[in-house]
């Protein structure tokens, strides 16, 4: 076993390695084991940028002016796009959704981003979720937990945790794209469940396409031991070696297409 290899044997586990690794297996080898350098795309640099934005309005209790909160979203974009531009100056090799030109895409996701930005301001304003704050006054925003599931270390980064009527929490994932998860919401409470000893009956995603929340997803019914088997099943995998290949649709949003044998454009 390479040294690497050894090493991703170990790491602690995760959403989004469980759903990379059951997508592709090849595809985790080469991010991970091979790390192989991904393709860029100004939607990651977005929705970090979002979610940088939108912790500190939170944490400021909601006390930043929409403005200072947009200006500090454009910071974190500008400061991550410029970076990876320096890192792949050629913008050919960036991702984009549908045909859109690079160059374009990195604006016009500058502009959304704004956009977007400014939604949640209004939408906190106007709803005013209360957020869960531990007893030693720590936040329930961009929680990072982790603990033991099926006999695997997992870890997840919390984006929030607002409080229900009922005194239990609710598991919040906030989305600048389309993609959701249900299995990261269903990880999520059995990992605030377990680290923080909270009851989490229900989750849902804020939607900033559409500055409003999802239809709440039931995690109440949600047993561990079904969680935790998926979780095993890619962590024997991983430590065996095996890393199938499953060439599909998805390749075309594979940002280590162009390292990898199976793939064909």
């Amino acid at each position: 076993m390479s040294e690497q290899l050894a090493k991703v044997a170990r790491m602690t586990r995760s959403v989004s390695q469980l759903e990379q690794y059951e997508q592709c297996g090849h595809q985790y080898y080469l991010r991970r084991v091979q790390r192989v350098t991904p393709r860029p795309a100004a939607w990651s640099h977005q929705g970090t940028a979002f979610h940088s934005a939108i912790e500190a309005y939170e944490r400021s209790g909601r006390q930043l002016a929409v403005g200072v909160v947009t200006e500090m979203f454009s910071d974190e974009y500008t400061s991550l796009t410029t970076r990876a531009m320096r890192e792949e100056p050629r913008l050919d090799r960036w991702m984009t959704a549908g045909r859109k030109a690079p160059v374009a895409d990195i604006e016009d996701r500058h502009t959304l981003g704004r956009e977007q930005a400014a939604a949640y301001v209004a939408w906190a304003q106007d709803k005013g979720p209360s957020i869960w704050k531990a007893p030693d006054g720590k936040l329930g925003i961009e929680l990072h937990l982790t603990v033991e599931i099926g006999g695997v270390t997992v870890q997840g980064y919390v984006d929030q945790l607002p409080v229900e009527p009922t005194g239990s929490v609710r598991v919040r994932d906030l989305k600048t794209g389309s993609m959701k998860s249900k299995f990261q919401l269903q990880t999520y409470g059995v990992l605030v469940r377990k680290a923080l000893g909270l009851e989490v009956e229900r989750g849902d995603w804020y939607m900033a396409k559409k500055g409003s929340l999802s239809r709440p997803v039931d995690l109440a019914q949600v047993p561990e031991e079904e969680i935790g088997r998926r979780f095993a099943d890619m962590d024997q995998g991983v430590k065996a070696g095996r890393f199938p290949a499953s060439p599909g649709f998805h390749c075309r949003f594979c940002d280590v297409s162009h390292s990898c044998s199976f793939f064909s454009s």
